[in-house]
């Protein structure tokens, strides 16, 4: 095992400002003025003895990309001591796109670079695959390690098989909040009946926690996942995402055959600024959403790709994947249009972006993902043999940004689903595919619990030639009356201007 944990840090100008950019708009990006929570978290690292090396994306407001750099320089200086840190910044990126330019990758800012969840994390994966880490570890700047054991968990089933041949290649953990809670603490408002995200992500993951250490995930926390090479290295995240682009890698994972495990051992402390504007991420979350449920009916017209039925997501995030989604997000909008008087202009504008804007950019984006995720697995291939791009990044942290091998967890036998042992999986060739589904006799149908694809060789994968469907991949059921889709007069609801 070789693990790297990579923290994006997003730096903003001297003063927060409302940003209506789809996909540079960040939660909570720190004013270059502020000292913001990276010290916390590397100071978490280091009182843990994680021996990991971190890289730092450095995330930053156009204009102010040189002083957002020194700042985070300044701020890794004080850990150098007690970490192995190597801080990616604007600066740096640019020398990355000259190389891959000469490499023939032109282009490759569209989908890795330093602007955009999707993006920023992309770019990441392509760090570590350079400069040859087997396990990529992703935390956010708002969280602190609490455990000393955080690596050992981290690493607890990553590469392994179960016993029914799935591969273990995508895991989260779960967030801690200040209270020590680990459910949603989304406020249950009446202006929310249409929008109960907390209230459905609670079911889901009540269960998880009182199941198995190990089991199959619905969710993703990107502030706290591990990815093996063998998914990084043939999935990449979607540079065109709004914002949650952790759960959009489960349903892209998902599309080729591949999964996310959720371990109920694993956890962070996630301790985000209390100020945070709630319009604007409604509005980046009604993006989201639209975009997902496009997504999902744009896989359907691609016979390399599983189907994924909304409700087989189900109680989250299921239904904020059908087609009741405009509805939701409009009679969402306008109720909060009442609700929070105080950001009423803010949710006039998600309104209007539920109905014309958001529809458009999914309609436009949502195929050049497909598109940059064919050219993947070649781009990392190439990127990962540079001997140019060894020595970047090798400089950039000194004596090379490298890991000394990390122990595998000691237990002998690890608990999937019903507690199943997990086997060391064979070596896959880089062409492999992530899994390869072996469909059963015409009129059988599977078990309910068997895993619909099999981890083989490349070799034996290509003499298959199937066209793979989920089994739940089912038509879902139509939405309740109370969200059928409708027109509503903007013009008369006073909200057009």
């Amino acid at each position: 095992m070789n693990p790297v944990i990579i923290i994006p840090t997003y730096v903003g100008g001297r003063r927060r400002t409302p940003s209506y950019d789809v996909v540079a708009t960040y939660d909570h990006a720190t004013p270059l003025t502020h000292q913001g929570e990276l010290p916390r978290c590397l100071a978490s690292l280091r009182d843990n003895g994680i021996e990991a090396p971190v890289i730092l994306l450095v995330a930053a407001e156009p204009g102010v990309e040189d002083m957002a750099a020194q700042k985070i320089h300044e701020i890794a200086d004080a850990y150098r001591e007690h970490l192995s840190l190597t801080v990616v910044d604007a600066a740096l990126l640019e020398k990355f796109y000259d190389i891959a330019s000469s490499l023939g990758f032109e282009r490759l800012s569209e989908g890795v670079s330093l602007t955009g969840y999707g993006a920023i994390r992309n770019l990441g994966l392509a760090v570590a695959a350079i400069c040859g880490f087997t396990e990529v570890i992703f935390i956010d700047d708002d969280e602190v390690v609490i455990d000393s054991t955080f690596l050992k968990k981290a690493m607890y089933g990553l590469g392994k098989l179960s016993k029914k041949g799935v591969p273990v290649l995508v895991k989260s953990g779960f967030f801690i909040d200040r209270q020590g809670n680990w459910k949603s603490s989304q406020r249950q408002a009446w202006y929310n009946r249409y929008w109960e995200q907390g209230k459905l992500f609670n079911e889901w993951i009540g269960k998880a926690m009182s199941g198995p250490r190990l089991s199959r995930s619905n969710s993703l926390y990107g502030g706290l996942m591990a990815i093996h090479r063998e998914a990084y290295r043939r999935v990449a995240f979607d540079p065109w995402i709004s914002r949650g682009e952790d759960l959009d890698y489960l349903l892209n994972l998902r599309m080729y055959g591949g999964g996310v495990w959720f371990d109920n051992k694993w956890s962070i402390q996630h301790l985000p600024p209390l100020e945070r504007n709630e319009a604007q991420r409604f509005r980046q979350d009604i993006y989201r959403w639209i975009y997902e449920h496009r997504k999902l009916e744009y896989s359907k017209s691609q016979i390399d790709l599983l189907q994924i039925a909304p409700h087989s997501l189900d109680p989250y995030p299921g239904p904020f994947l059908d087609h009741s989604i405009t509805s939701r997000v409009f009679l969402t909008a306008l109720l909060r249009t009442v609700g929070r008087p105080s950001e009423r202009a803010g949710y006039v504008k998600a309104a209007r972006a539920a109905r014309r804007e958001a529809k458009a950019y999914a309609e436009v984006f949502c195929s050049r993902y497909f598109e940059f995720q064919s050219s993947w697995p070649q781009i990392l291939g190439i990127l990962e043999n540079s001997p140019q791009l060894k020595a970047l990044f090798g400089s950039e942290a000194g004596e090379g940004l490298t890991s000394a091998e990390q122990p595998a967890p000691t237990e002998d036998t690890l608990s999937v689903e019903q507690d199943e042992a997990l086997e060391t999986p064979p070596s896959f060739p880089q062409s492999a595919p992530l899994t390869d589904y072996a469909p059963p006799e015409q009129g059988a149908r599977p078990e309910e619990s068997a895993p619909l694809r099999q981890a083989v060789p490349a070799e034996a994968s290509a003499s298959r030639g199937h066209v793979a469907v989920e089994e739940d991949s089912a038509p879902s059921a139509g939405p309740s009356a109370e969200l059928l889709d409708f027109e509503l007069d903007l013009r008369a609801l006073g909200l057009e201007d």
